[in-house]
């Protein structure tokens, strides 16, 4: 039996509102991202700096230089794609527009096709094509999302750049944890400060694959490891470069 709060949900004013406002944008996309890749990218530093041989100093130095610039291309870079998705919806808009006032039956001939095609004929075809093309902004909203399979509402720019900004900065400064404590407070935790940063690190890429697990229904733990997975493949990768690369630190030195 359907529980007190599904029937709520289905009632006619519930469904009436929730299909007549704008719907709420999920950021989760944008933390995931900017999470996994600030504690990949801060991590991949650490490793081939470790690996390397090189001084605390120097993790710490380029793990920063890295959350701080590498955060910022990815915000910006994220801000722009969200960006042309916006304004490629309404250059779309704008020609739809265009093509209706100049060649409207045209316009309305791909209506009835796309509708046909979805498996309507007859009286019913010809009613859905007339309601639709009655009012222009019906008619065009249904050509974005039929024909160019275009989002009527999308993320705002700046939120979403935002939210990777900052879960690239929370999430990714948590490999160098351990490098600034023990600059700050020298001997405060463990003499070897890349150990404690792998473990702090696959807790961290543990935690926001299980964190993501309550967002899209899945297994908590099958996500949680395999974010891991991820950052682990990512991460050996870093410090099989930083080995490969020693040698040649060596002979500078």
């Amino acid at each position: 039996m359907p529980s007190d709060k599904v029937r709520a949900d289905h009632s006619p004013d519930a469904i009436r509102r929730r299909i007549s406002s704008d719907p709420d944008h999920s950021y989760l996309r944008d933390f995931v991202y900017g999470a996994i890749d600030g504690a990949v990218t801060t991590f991949a530093v650490v490793a081939s700096v470790a690996a390397a041989g090189l001084s605390n100093g120097i993790v710490i130095v380029m793990g920063l230089a890295n959350l701080l610039a590498d955060g910022f291309s990815m915000a910006a870079g994220n801000y722009l794609g969200t960006r042309a998705e916006v304004e490629t919806r309404e250059k779309r808009r704008r020609d739809e527009e265009d093509q209706i006032q100049s060649h409207p039956e045209w316009e309305r001939d791909e209506i009835r096709q796309i509708f046909a095609l979805k498996g309507f004929e007859g009286k019913m075809l010809d009613d859905i094509v007339e309601v639709i093309t009655s009012d222009d902004k019906r008619w065009v909203d249904t050509m974005i999302t039929e024909e160019f399979g275009l989002s009527l509402h999308t993320p705002s720019p700046w939120k979403a750049a935002g939210v990777t900004y900052l879960a690239f900065i929370l999430i990714g400064m948590i490999p160098l944890l351990s490098y600034v404590m023990g600059y700050i407070h020298p001997g405060l935790l463990v003499e070897e400060p890349f150990y404690a940063a792998t473990i702090l690190t696959g807790v961290a890429f543990f935690s926001v694959g299980a964190l993501k697990s309550r967002f899209v229904g899945k297994n908590w733990l099958t996500e949680g490891l395999g974010t891991l997975g991820v950052g682990t493949l990512a991460a050996g990768i870093a410090y099989a470069i930083g080995l490969l690369l020693r040698p040649l630190l060596d002979g500078v030195a």
